[in-house]
């Protein structure tokens, strides 16, 4: 049988899917929507591989089919210096180029910015926060910044201790990545394992892949805790 317009809808069955659900008189609640674009910004300090994070992150999007850009913004290249870099992910091509002033997610590697950076310039509350520090926001002295945000997506990860631990050197960008794809679901675990391996090899690929599932598996159970508080 031919589809019937809904009420006071053309006669000329329209291409576009959402218009021809309007078409037939049926609520676009009733379908899934476009997951709108997800942004993430970034800091650290030379040497933390702060941009490297953000290319993993970019092709973890990648391997699931995604858009993803990444893209640093140094203020300075000396190691120690701050270093921004930016990812964008979307289902359809990407054509922003500029710096992201309203991050849906930050994900900082280095707490001793905090003292020196607005790190949560343009953040809404209902953005994500990961912050590398074995100290609550509290001991580090923000609390009154984060606890704007849901219990459930904002959150410290050890994660220069769980680096040292699985892979000898206290570099965090990997494994904040683990912890990013718990905290947020933006990503699986399974591809940023994949694009850790992707970037390394060897005992360093290893050390950072289990790095990266430890600080996922901390922060589920971090979350788990939160929800049952």
């Amino acid at each position: 049988m031919a589809a019937q317009p809904g009420p006071g809808a053309t006669s000329a069955v329209p291409e576009n899917a959402s218009d021809l659900r309007l078409w037939l008189g049926e609520p676009l609640s009733d379908y899934p929507q476009r997951v709108p674009m997800f942004q993430v910004r970034l800091h650290g300090r030379g040497g933390q591989g702060v941009v490297t994070a953000a290319e993993m992150l970019s092709v973890a999007a990648f391997i699931e089919g995604r858009y993803a850009q990444a893209f640093p913004s140094f203020g300075s290249e000396r190691t120690g210096a701050p270093v921004v870099a930016f990812c964008r992910i979307d289902d359809r091509e990407i054509r922003s180029r500029e710096p992201i002033q309203k991050p849906d997610a930050i994900i900082v590697l280095d707490p001793t910015l905090l003292q020196h950076v607005d790190m949560f310039a343009g953040m809404d509350q209902e953005g994500y926060v990961l912050l590398n520090s074995s100290r609550s926001f509290a001991d580090l002295g923000v609390a009154d910044v984060t606890s704007r945000f849901k219990a459930s997506r904002a959150l410290t990860v050890p994660a220069t201790d769980l680096a040292r631990e699985h892979l000898g050197r206290p570099l965090p960008n990997a494994v904040l990545l683990g912890g990013f794809a718990a905290l947020t679901g933006v990503v699986s675990i399974e591809s940023v394992l994949a694009a850790i391996r992707g970037r390394f090899s060897g005992k360093v690929a290893d050390g950072n892949a289990a790095a990266a599932a430890a600080a996922y598996a901390f922060v589920q159970k971090e979350l788990g805790a939160a929800a049952h508080a």
